[in-house]
């Protein structure tokens, strides 16, 4: 009876899975101009496309097991193809072939069809090594180009379908806040765990029911996740997000379309984690970036963007410093209520005028274009 009991309260706690019961499968007929009142039609069984060849069946009915086989088998034309290019697409913004979720008759001509085949052979030739395919393309002299576009370029092939630069996109949504967190010293790069929830607008759940519920925000190292890990609510997915186009998840989606509209610069501005990130990297700025303000946004230039500011922008970004010191000195209590954004205590050390307006300095960089674009 202990066994048991013992045995009884293991099982509770174990995690539960939706599970079904296989029952015997129903016949299947082909249905006249699709009227499925009419069963007059000749009865199919599983199968892929004739052209496609045939499934290795161990029964008289083919079953997962053999389209699982049949998709990784090498004779199979298909599966090395769409995953080449979808890594394709990946490092170089676009597939060799478009669009990626309708590879084949219905999709545009692949624009170097021997390049597409020379990558799947090597995908299935690895043993389906994803690593080795991704260091393939990253190492080629392709991937390393510049994207800088000239005049004849930009003439001849405005698209870069003929890859003769590096392309440019704006980062995924998961990505956006990613980087702003990396820059600012904020990200949390621990590896698996449970979903997180970060900053979010108050009442945004409100009109959710069955049951109704309310965001409960995590806290300490958990706000500073990388976006992989923030929870997701189709339908009610994570606003910063739903702003840099990721998909609510109600249907697969391959590819995400990339939008540029005022709303993205309003949440780079206003979101806490944007306003917290430029916070902590105005703090950075400060204790890291050398004694004299040329110094420091030469410094932060370099971290963020990777080059040193232009005299154009020194002398903008300059005016605006001076400018919010004189009003965060004069004003300390408008400092302090702006530096409070997020949960991430003000350093002490620092002197809250010169650090709020250097985070407003921060926000800036935050906000450019450059900041949140692939190069």
């Amino acid at each position: 009876m202990v066994l048991e009991a013992e045995k009884k309260q293991a099982m509770a706690q174990l995690p539960k899975t939706l599970m079904t019961v296989a029952v015997a499968p129903r016949m299947i007929r082909v249905l006249p101009r699709g009227n499925w009142l009419d069963d007059s039609g000749p009865e199919v069984t599983p199968a892929i496309p004739q052209f496609l060849g045939g499934l290795e069946i161990d029964s008289e009915r083919a079953s997962r097991l053999d389209l699982a086989r049949w998709i990784v088998n090498p004779d199979n034309p298909l599966t090395a193809r769409a995953f080449s290019n979808r890594v394709w697409k990946l490092f170089f913004g676009h597939g060799l072939a478009q669009p990626l979720d309708d590879l084949g008759a219905q999709g545009s001509q692949p624009t170097h069809q021997e390049l597409l085949d020379y990558l799947s052979i090597r995908f299935i030739e690895s043993g389906w090594d994803i690593k080795q395919m991704v260091r393939l393309m990253v190492l080629s002299a392709t991937y390393r180009q510049s994207s800088m576009v000239n005049e004849r370029l930009a003439r001849q092939d405005p698209y870069n379908e003929l890859y003769a630069r590096q392309s440019r996109f704006r980062l995924d949504a998961e990505l956006v806040r990613d980087n702003a967190l990396a820059v600012s010293g904020l990200l949390d790069l621990s590896i698996g765990g449970p979903s997180v929830k970060p900053y979010q607008p108050a009442g945004y759940w409100s009109h959710m029911n069955f049951p109704k519920r309310t965001w409960q925000q995590s806290g300490g190292e958990n706000l500073y996740r990388r976006g992989l890990y923030t929870h997701w609510q189709r339908m009610f997915l994570h606003p910063s997000l739903l702003a840099f186009d990721a998909p609510s998840r109600e249907e697969c989606t391959v590819e995400r379309p990339r939008s540029n509209t005022p709303q993205q610069a309003l949440v780079l501005l206003n979101d806490p984690t944007y306003v917290e990130a430029a916070r902590a990297l105005a703090a950075r700025t400060l204790k890291e970036g050398a004694e004299t303000d040329e110094q420091r946004l030469d410094w932060l230039y370099r971290t963020v963007l990777s080059r040193p500011a232009q005299a154009t922008e020194s002398e903008i970004l300059f005016r605006v410093l001076e400018k919010h010191k004189q009003t965060y000195a004069e004003d300390p209590e408008a400092a302090q209520q702006f530096l409070e954004v997020g949960m991430r205590p003000i350093p002490d050390d620092l002197d809250q005028a010169e650090l709020a307006a250097w985070t407003s300095i921060t926000r800036i960089i935050l906000n450019l274009h450059e900041t949140i674009t692939r190069n």
